[in-house]
This record gives structure tokens, C-alpha cells and sequence, in this order.
């Protein structure tokens, strides 16, 4: 056996998938808690190559995890480590913002650098940064797009004829081109205006007439909603029809889904990046191409 996926067990469906996917055995590290708070992993035996799935929400706790296995994976032979992390956390802080701040963006990364031989994630919140490759300048990173693993379902499941893929900013433009240019649909973006971390005010193209069309409405992260609710009652304002809204990663849980909901949203979609509370798009068949592929 040269290859095999090691996961925890929080996230034992989406590791079997990409298991199955690969067609390679699935094991789960333990950990143990001890009544101080600290806690100590117990790995399966690795393989010469293993893959470890651990996507990183709530970094806080996994991260002391994985660093403290990817210690015994070494110790105990694995030779290459991949670590599969479909949402990758603290990218969005490239820059110290206040003095006294750290980059966190740079602490991590470097973190992960030396512990792995490869990266494999999707969408990963980069603003000032160009690529993954000036952060991880030692093990080889491949960035994967939301948007590829929702293509698929959009061809299976077709949206109504005349849907409009809408982005709520700028930033987001990529992954509407994304979404848009193989399934022949009209697109825009909107315009941002952030007054805080949780207000922000939204602004449609002068030239922007959605009455009556179905939108398809897209973004790479969901955390509070605010942006994406902002955005769903304009469009609504506007006169737009049913709003269907993809998130790569949807970190706001069901109260969150429930206030999008509330907004106008018929749907949310989200990739299965982190817990699935939507109606889940796997990752599985991307990331198991991706692996195939040399890093």
C-alpha cells in the first residue's frame, strides 16, 4: 500500500468520498483530550504517501491537531504528506491593519509549509497575495475553484433559461466568469462599499436589469451573511425572479442559511468545504482529479 487518506472523524463523510474517489484505503486519527484542554492525536499508520483531508473552519482547535499528527505521520514513516484542506484560514489577513497586529496570513502559511509536502485547496481568500506559490515557497500548492465542482450540477440540473450569474463585488468576478463562460450565461458584479465587518453597501451596474430574470447569485465565502443578504434584497428590489445563491465556503451555519432564506433566496448551495447545512455540492471528484495530477 503506497497511498492513503487519514482524516478525524467530524469529517468522516467527506473524507470517504474523496477516498472512494481515489479508489484508496480511509483510516481516522483519535485524539485524545486530557482535562486541562490539551490533547494528543493518535495516528493510524501512514503510508509512504499519505493524504491527510482536514479542511480548516474553526482553525483554532484543528490546526494545534494537525500540527501535533503531522509529527507522529513522520515519526511513523509517511514519507510525503498531502494535506487536503479545502478552506485554508487566515488568508484574508495579508497585512498588519493596526499597529501591533500580526500577518497572519504569513504566520500560518508557514506553519503549513514546513509541515507538508503539498497543499491541495479551493478558493482560498487571497487579496494583495498574487498566488499560493509566495506563500508556500517549499511544498507545492494547487489552487482548485468552487465553481468547477458546481458545473457539473448546473449541467445536470439546468438553471431557468435567462438566469443572470451575479456577483455581490469586484472580488468576486472570477468565479462569476467561471460559472459563466462554459454555460453561455449573461453575468455582472456589483459594487462594494464596506463600512464595518458586518455593514456593507451594495450597488447595481446603471445598466443592470434583472426584473423577472432568475439569478444565479455567487460568492467564494459566507460567514455573517451580511454581504450576500445585502445583495439578495437589492436584486429583489430591482424586480429579479427566483435567486439561487452558491458559496464555495459556507461558514454562517443554519442561522445564517435560515437569514438568507428570509432575505429572498428560493436556494443556497454550498460546497461541502466545511459542515453542510445547505444543499451540499461535493468536492470529492475535483480534489481526487487534482491529486491524480503531478503537484
Amino acid at each position: 500500500m503506497t497511498t492513503v487518506v487519514h482524516a478525524f472523524r467530524d469529517e468522516a463523510a467527506e473524507a470517504q468520498r474523496l477516498a472512494n474517489a481515489l479508489q484508496v484505503p480511509l483510516a481516522f486519527v483519535d485524539v485524545h483530550a486530557f482535562p486541562d484542554g490539551e490533547i494528543v492525536p493518535c495516528v493510524p499508520a501512514p503510508a509512504a504517501t499519505t493524504i491527510v483531508y482536514r479542511s480548516l473552519d474553526q482553525p483554532n482547535t484543528k490546526l494545534v491537531e494537525l500540527l501535533l499528527a503531522v509529527d507522529a505521520w513522520r515519526s511513523n514513516g509517511a514519507q510525503r504528506l498531502i494535506l487536503v484542506a479545502p478552506y485554508l484560514p487566515y488568508m484574508r489577513q495579508d497585512t498588519a491593519f493596526r499597529t501591533g497586529e500580526p500577518v497572519s496570513q504569513r504566520v500560518i502559511a508557514n506553519l503549513l509549509d514546513a509541515a507538508f509536502d503539498r497543499i491541495v485547496t479551493v478558493d482560498p481568500h487571497l487579496h494583495r497575495t498574487q498566488s499560493l506559490t509566495e506563500l508556500f515557497p517549499t511544498c507545492q500548492c494547487t489552487h482548485l475553484f468552487g465553481a468547477d465542482a458546481l458545473i457539473p450540477h448546473l449541467r445536470a440540473f439546468p438553471p431557468p433559461a435567462g438566469t443572470v450569474v451575479v456577483g455581490p463585488d469586484v472580488e468576486s468576478d472570477p468565479w462569476v466568469r467561471r460559472i459563466a463562460a462554459p454555460l453561455r450565461l449573461v453575468h455582472t458584479t456589483m459594487r462594494k462599499r464596506r463600512q464595518s465587518d458586518t455593514e456593507v453597501e451594495l450597488l447595481a451596474p446603471a445598466d443592470f436589469d434583472p426584473a423577472g430574470c432568475p439569478v444565479l447569485l455567487v460568492d467564494d465565502i459566507c460567514s455573517t451573511g451580511c454581504t450576500l443578504r445585502k445583495a439578495t434584497s437589492l436584486l429583489k428590489s430591482l424586480g429579479a425572479g427566483e435567486i439561487t445563491i452558491f458559496i464555495t465556503h459556507f461558514l454562517g451555519g443554519r442561522k445564517v442559511l435560515e437569514e438568507l432564506l428570509r432575505a429572498g433566496a428560493s436556494r443556497v448551495l454550498s460546497t461541502d468545504s466545511t459542515a453542510d447545512v445547505t444543499d451540499g455540492i461535493h468536492l470529492a471528484d475535483l480534489l481526487a482529479h487534482a491529486l491524480r495530477e503531478p503537484g
